[in-house]
Formats: C-alpha cells, structure tokens, sequence
C-alpha cells in the first residue's frame, strides 16, 4: 500500500514541478494569447500530445473498460467515432485554424462572433460551452476520485483525492497556462501507453491463458456479449451514436481552443495522419475490460467504472497497481486543466471583449476565475450520481449542436444567418435537455415503430430538429440584421 500511495505521490510531484518549469518558460508574460494558446507556436509534436491529452482521459482508462465490462459489443461504438473523426479533422481543423488565427480569436465562443458578425451568437455558445464542459470536468474528477482511492488501497478516500488532484490543477493551470498542460501531457501519453497496452496484454494472458482463450470463454459464458443486441443499443443506435460523436468530437471548447495553438495548417494533417494509430490503444482498454468479466464478476450501475483497478489490485501487487494509478491521476489532471483553462479564457474574453487593433489583454482575470470555476465544478462532483461515459454522453450531445453552425460558417456562400444559427443551437438544446433530463427516448415518444428507428440515440434527433430550425429561420429571416458583416478570412 505505501509503495502505491508513493508512486502516486511522486507522480503528482513531478506534475508540479513540470508546472513550474512551463511558468518559468512565460515568465514576465500576463498576455492571454500566451496563457492559453502558446502564442499560437506549437509545432506537430507538441500539437498531437495536446489532443492527445484532451481526448484520452479518465474516460479512456475507466470508462471504455467498464463499458466493455458492462456492456460488451456497444462498448466499440468509442473505436469507431474516433477514428472517423481523426480523418474530418484534415479538411476541419485546417479550415478553423485559418479563420482563427486570421481573426486573433483564443475561444470558441470568439471565433462564432467574429464568422458571424454577432455577439448575441458568441454568448449562446459560451453558455453551451460552459453548460456541456461541467459535466466533462465533473468526468474527470470522478474519475480522479475513482483512480487515487482504488490504486492507494484505500489510504486516500475518493473525496480526499478529488480535493487534493483539484488543487493541484488549479495551482499549475494558474502559474502556467497550456504550456504546463503540454508537458505533463508528454509524461501522461507516455504512462497511458505504457500501462494500458502493457495490462491489455498481461492481464488476458495471466487470468485466461491468452487474448483469444478469453474471447473463447467469454463467448461460451456470455454468448451474447459480443454481438450487437436486436433492440436497444443496436445497430441503429451504434451507427447513429457514432455519427453523433464525429461531429461532437472537435466541438468540444477546450479541443476547439487548442486548434489555435498550432503555428500552421499542415500540423493538423500530419496528425490526421498518426492519431488513428493512437486510436489501437482503446483495445487494450477492452481487453482489460474483458479480462475483468469473468474474473471480478458483480460490479453493476456506475460500479463497472473499477473494472480496470479491481482486476489490477487483484492480480498484480502495489507496485504496478501505483504505476497504473499514477497514470490514471494524470489522465485527470492534463483534460481537467485544459477545461478549467478552457472556460477561464472564454469568460475572460466576455468580460474585457478585446479591441481591433491591440494584443490579447491580461491574462489576471482569466487566472482569478480558475479557482471560482474549479469550486463550481467541486460541488456537482460531490452532488451527482452516473457513470462515466453517461456523463460523456449527455455532454456531447450538447457540444454537437454547435457543429451545424460551425459548418454553416465554413462554406464559401453565407446562407445561414446569426438568426438562425441561434435559433437552430437553442432548439437542438432545449431537445437534449427534454431527452437528457427527462428520461425521453426515441422508443417513448414512436412507439410502435420499428426498433431500427426507436433505437437511434435521441441526441440525433436534436441535431435534426437544430439544421430544420437553422436553415427555416435563415431563409424566412434572410435580411436579418444580427451585427456586422462576416469577417473575410
């Protein structure tokens, strides 16, 4: 138990001492572009370990294993979005990054202002970025909570670990900004590889005799758990919840802001190239999770979210089980820091709007609401039930309905005014709060039809009604006068 409570010590000491060697590299600077987005000079390398960062968190480690352990086949539905998504985000990210950094923009939220002319439009999708990045920061530091009590034997509870892992996060966010997250997401990449492809492997092999022994069992045992179900999280509701997280994927506002880190356009297509490799490293995180069916039977509800620490404490001693929760503090810390800082700049911006012609203001005033954002985002954490990819499901849902108007934004002829962009967002919103907080799926409100349609994910259906709403009101308001023109890129 201490070898384990040390190494996750000595990991998070390490987290903060990268900190503080990223504040010393902006000493002297309290410029906002700096703070958030590196002056817009990171390179491909340094580029791939910040989307990496962001997009393989707590959810890879403890939400993909459970859901494998829960659910079997659907669990693949996470392989396939991200993949698809890596592949849009060649022509995508490109195309934002151009218009971007033409427009100096650091947010989300700025950069529909500017390609819309309207300010109305930026503070809806500051309230939706916010609205849909709780739940994600939430995510992580469950996950957190999860990881430190599991992987320290108890020693630290839950709640101790959220407060502590929380504070870290905000002291090095604060001191400094997207470049401390970028070099502790280079010790986290490198941790994650380590222990999710070395437990994929091991674990497979020591508790069943080998990856395709275990299938083989799993399939005599369980015969229905690697295969899609008739109804329920069937095809269609595989195929649509893929399409769903594809256009959600870059939608998120700290994985947005990140695209303006970048010093050129090609680093995106480089990385269009190597991020789908990363992708393999999710079947690992499958593997352990069947490993764990058959060996730590009877974790239900959000409980299958320890799959991968029960099986681990149970088959390796205090050593590997530190270093796998060593790794899954990070998977926390870096996405979590990305979000705080995320939301700092975007309510920063709205709070001393910058003026044509002048650099980026202080970045004072985005550090001041990291701590606010961080107590904010403690209280939900400590007053919320759910698993992990529940709460990731329900966050993308919302993100995704800016995805229409993002595209809208892009096309060569602007067709699609700030009116009905608006419009589309808050229909595709009110939508997802019906289905979310409500409980409302499709087979309740179709029933009677056939499970190919009733099982399609409701948030689909939000983004149907978004484009009708967006395109309708965009053609019977089309001389609306929402603010100045779109800036030309």
């Amino acid at each position: 138990m201490m070898i384990s409570l040390g190494i996750l010590s000595a990991t998070l000491l390490v987290a903060l001492l990268l900190c503080v060697r990223g504040a010393r590299s902006t000493s002297g600077s309290t410029n906002l572009e700096q703070w958030s987005v590196g002056n817009r000079g990171f390179g491909t390398t340094l580029v791939f370990m910040l989307l990496a960062g962001e997009i393989y968190t707590t959810f890879t480690f403890l939400g993909g294993s459970g859901w494998a352990y829960g659910r079997g086949a659907p669990a693949f539905y996470i392989i396939g979005y991200g993949t698809v998504a890596y592949i849009m985000s060649y022509w995508l990210l490109p195309a934002i990054w151009k218009r971007g950094t033409a427009w100096k923009v650091l947010s989300q939220s700025e950069y529909f202002t500017r390609a819309y002319g309207s300010r109305a439009l930026g503070n809806v999708v500051t309230v939706v970025s916010i609205a849909a990045l709780m739940p994600y920061l939430v995510l992580q530091l469950k996950g957190l909570g999860i990881i430190v009590s599991e992987s320290s034997y108890g020693a630290i509870s839950a709640t101790a670990a959220i407060w502590i892992g929380t504070t870290a996060m905000v002291i090095y966010v604060v001191l400094s900004g997207v470049k401390g997250s970028v070099m502790t997401a280079a010790l986290k990449d490198a941790m994650v590889l380590l222990c999710v492809v070395g437990l994929g492997i091991a674990l497979p092999y020591k508790l069943h005799g080998g990856i395709g022994p275990m299938f083989t069992r799993i399939a005599a045992e369980r015969p229905d758990f690697l295969t899609l179900p008739a109804n329920g999280m069937s095809p269609s509701w595989f195929a649509s919840t893929v399409c769903l997280t594809v256009l959600g994927f870059y939608m998120w506002p700290h994985t947005f802001g990140s695209v303006f880190t970048a010093r050129d356009a090609s680093v995106f297509r480089r990385n269009a190239a190597l991020m789908p490799l990363y992708q393999l490293v999710l079947l690992f995180v499958f593997f352990i999770g069947f490993a764990a069916l058959l060996s730590v039977p009877g974790l239900t509800g959000a409980d299958v979210d320890l799959a991968l620490l029960r099986v681990t404490r149970n088959t390796f001693g205090p050593w590997i089980v530190g270093l796998v929760g060593a790794a899954g503090l990070l998977t926390a810390l870096v996405p979590g820091s990305l979000i705080l800082m995320s939301i700092a700049t975007t309510l920063a911006r709205i709070l001393r709007p910058p003026r044509e012609g002048q650099p980026a203001d202080s970045a004072t005033r985005a550090r001041l609401l990291v701590p606010l954002l961080a107590g904010i985002a403690l209280f939900f954490t400590f007053h919320g039930g759910s698993t992990l990819v529940t709460l990731l499901l329900m966050a993308y849902s919302m993100v995704t309905q800016l995805f229409p108007a993002l595209l809208a934004s892009l096309l060569p002829q602007a067709r699609i005014t700030a009116t009905g962009a608006i419009a589309g967002i808050l229909v595709g919103e009110a939508a997802v709060a019906v289905t979310t907080l409500g409980d409302v799926s499709m087979a309740s409100l179709l029933q009677g039809w056939p499970h190919s349609v009733t099982d399609i994910n409701a948030g689909f259906l939000a983004l149907v009604l978004n484009v009708i709403t967006m395109i309708a009101i965009s053609a019977a308001f089309p001389h609306t006068t929402n603010g100045p023109q779109r800036v030309a890129d």
